[in-house]
């Protein structure tokens, strides 16, 4: 009887704080430094998600290891609808492999998902006093013994990484990868010429290419950049890499399906509004929104995926 009534007090309060949901700010958390490619996508659909449910949805931005700890954060928090991920293809699939058994969480086991935000291609982005305007030309640079060059990224186990990894590869050279923490310190690094070339997605360097302080050579995509329509993809330049960055929002394992069911729909609603579609595909990030059943096999799938590419390429935290 005691089980009986704890049970139904249980599914109770469930009902109820899901009828009542949301009634107090949403912490949304982004896990990369502020100033890079993921936090305009964050700020851009909390915004709207806050005015669709007429509460605060506040982007709190947690940089580090490749976004393990923001992600660590976030798997950490109740599974009570007020703490909502941004999740990113590397501490969501990429370290997985990479770190094996010392990733403190399991990204299948330990979210739920809501629904995929974007899927966006990595830009290889030189420093405006790097002499190569083409990528050719940059790896023919690269293979100079007069030059010494290297490349950053927004960390270890990065799209950014991996698609460095694979350039060296498939063109036979070897350039150093700097990982920072973050794209923010990446472009960072970029613009003060500390790396000749770094990798990170359209809504990161568009302006700064426009500017001429940067120069974008090639696209890791199988199609070009709605926002940068003249650089090339890799694949045009004869290189075989195809590697894309993606943003979804997931949520802590246990969180009540129907609080899971409620932030799909606001998420879904968000990205086809005018407002939120038109600002993404500016930043070069087109929206799309998906069921909560498709994101979590999307999620499985890329698991997979990296985890022959990782195995590939051999690999490493540095």
């Amino acid at each position: 009887m005691r089980k009986f009534i704890a049970v139904c007090s249980v599914l109770i309060w469930i009902t109820v704080g899901a009828e009542s949901y949301p009634s107090r700010p949403i912490r949304f958390i982004n896990p990369t430094a502020p100033g890079g490619t993921a936090e305009p996508v964050a700020r851009v659909l909390a915004q709207r998600m806050s005015e669709i449910l007429g509460q605060t949805v506040v982007v709190d931005s947690r940089g580090g290891a490749g976004g393990t700890m923001g992600t660590l954060t976030a798997a950490r928090a109740p599974a009570d609808g007020y703490t909502v991920l941004l999740g990113i293809v590397s501490p969501m699939a990429i370290n997985v492999s990479l770190y094996g058994a010392q990733l403190p969480y399991n990204p299948l086991r330990d979210f739920a998902a809501i629904s995929l935000i974007t899927r966006i291609p990595q830009i290889l982005t030189v420093h405006s006093g790097v002499p190569a305007q083409n990528i050719k030309e940059l790896i023919a640079l690269a293979k100079d013994p007069k030059h010494t060059i290297n490349y950053g990224s927004a960390g270890s186990g990065t799209t950014g990484h991996l698609v460095g990894e694979l350039l060296n590869k498939t063109a036979g050279i070897q350039v150093t990868h700097i990982p920072f923490k973050g794209s923010g310190p990446a472009l960072a690094a970029a613009l003060s010429g500390e790396v000749a070339y770094f990798m990170s997605g359209p809504p990161a360097v568009i302006g700064l290419a426009q500017s001429g302080r940067l120069r974008p050579l090639a696209g890791s995509g199988v199609k070009r950049s709605p926002s940068l329509p003249d650089v090339p993809t890799f694949i045009e330049s004869g290189l075989a890499i195809d590697i894309t960055a993606w943003y979804c929002v997931v949520v802590p394992a246990r969180t009540p399906q129907a609080i899971v069911t409620r932030l799909n729909a606001v998420v879904v609603e968000s990205l086809r509004s005018v407002q939120v579609g038109e600002t993404l595909l500016k930043m070069g990030a087109p929206p799309e929104p998906t069921t909560t059943a498709e994101l979590r096999q999307f999620l499985v799938n890329e698991v997979q995926k990296f985890a022959v590419v990782v195995k590939l390429l051999g690999a490493t935290i540095d």
